[in-house]
């Protein structure tokens, strides 16, 4: 047998070893102990299984691959630091390249937990209600139903079911062109479920629903009205589709009592086209963004940008520029992060610090807000805190 195999198979005879000890191991500080006519819990079966394998070897690029692959520590980070400028890992893929880029250490969040977060995840499910924060596998759904540093507990709940009637290159939510129709019972079941859960700030989105002629907006306003009535001094957010443009829809969101109206522009306007569905356009969005705007004066709104889909610094301050001249008052900017091998991949990794210069660039545009970060999302819990606190101080003003 040639050395290099020798080795190999040593190799993977002591990782066997060790998987099996910690199998074994695990086995015991769990206290695994299986009855008559049960089955046998998941990690018995990997250890069982792993008992009988007869294989010893695998081939050098495997190994390779195994030993350059993505490891736990790719995914999960306690407390990552704060200054990543030394960083020297491969944050873009060039033209032609078909790899996609590892992720870099500044977007690792710690795995969801707490008290809070199981009892708002257990509700849901009971009440057959969704959130986007599942939906599109958002890393900060931890710290934002669990109440984070700031204490103000916040959720994003997906109106209108589970099913999008678009199909969005970036998005993990499923799509039909015939979705189920709508839930009659969502609103008050929302309401209900929000009053109970101690929240400060809901923001409430939904799927495209180009399937019915008012794109679902009285479903939504009836949602807003339901958490109202239950409880005014919620603060509500309603990111909102583009309605295909009607702007008759759009103003029943606007009269519905909400306190912050979000459309999300997405992407630069040269890439719209590849990035979002054919339906949903750049100028629309801001068509939408614009009237919210003409229907109430004092109305905060609110849109969100994704950067590493392959812009440019010129592309991305004209964007920023054309939000502000369309009455946008706050404006998050985050990191795309794509959420399956179907979906588009990321063309770059933007560092901490660039988001920071954008950051800057918004607030000297005069944005009443800019969040600009890898982990920062439309519905972003640092912000709800700072726009929540403007409302209030609004209303104390005029009380």
């Amino acid at each position: 047998m040639p050395s290099d195999n020798a080795d190999a198979t040593l190799l993977l005879s002591s990782l066997g070893s060790a998987i099996l000890s910690d199998y074994s191991n695990r086995l015991k500080e769990y206290n695994c102990q299986t009855v008559a006519g049960d089955e046998p819990p998941e990690l018995l079966r990997l250890w069982e299984r792993n008992s009988r394998c007869k294989h010893t070897a695998l081939s050098d690029s495997v190994l390779h691959k195994i030993a350059n692959g993505p490891s736990l520590q790719d995914f999960v980070s306690s407390d990552p630091p704060k200054d990543w400028s030394s960083y020297e890992g491969k944050l873009r893929r060039e033209k032609g390249e078909s790899d996609r880029l590892r992720l870099p250490p500044w977007l690792k969040t710690n795995i969801p937990t707490g008290t809070n977060y199981s009892r708002i995840k257990d509700q849901l499910r009971k009440l057959n209600l969704h959130t986007v924060c599942e939906e599109a596998r958002c890393p900060n759904i931890g710290e934002c139903w669990g109440g984070g540093e700031h204490g103000t507990a916040t959720a994003t709940i997906m109106l209108l079911g589970d099913t999008c009637t678009r199909g969005c290159r970036f998005c993990s939510v499923k799509t039909s062109r015939a979705p189920p129709p709508p839930d009659p019972n969502e609103p008050l079941n929302t309401a209900t479920a929000i009053a109970t859960w101690g929240l400060d700030y809901v923001v409430l989105t939904s799927v495209d629903r180009d399937d019915l002629p008012d794109g679902g907006s009285k479903h939504f306003a009836q949602t807003v009205q339901e958490i109202k009535n239950q409880n005014s001094n919620i603060m509500v957010e309603c990111l909102v589709p583009d309605f295909r443009g009607e702007l008759t829809a759009v103003e029943i969101i606007v009269n519905c009592g909400l306190d912050v109206f979000a459309h999300n522009i997405e992407t630069v306007e040269v890439l719209t086209p590849f990035v979002r569905d054919r339906r949903a356009r750049y100028r629309q969005s801001l068509t939408v963004l614009q009237n919210a705007k003409k229907f109430n004066s004092n109305l905060i709104t609110k849109s969100s940008i994704m950067l590493g889909l392959g812009e440019t610094d010129e592309q991305v301050y004209q964007t920023l520029t054309d939000l502000h001249s369309s009455g946008v008052d706050c404006v998050t900017l985050g990191q795309y992060m794509q959420p399956t091998k179907r979906h588009l991949k990321v063309i770059e990794y933007v560092t901490p610090e660039k988001f920071k210069h954008w950051e800057n660039v918004g607030n000297d545009l005069g944005f009443l807000y800019t969040a600009s970060g890898p982990l920062v999302r439309s519905s972003y819990k640092a912000g709800e805190f700072f726009i929540s606190s403007i409302i209030k101080n609004r209303k104390a003003k005029e009380a």
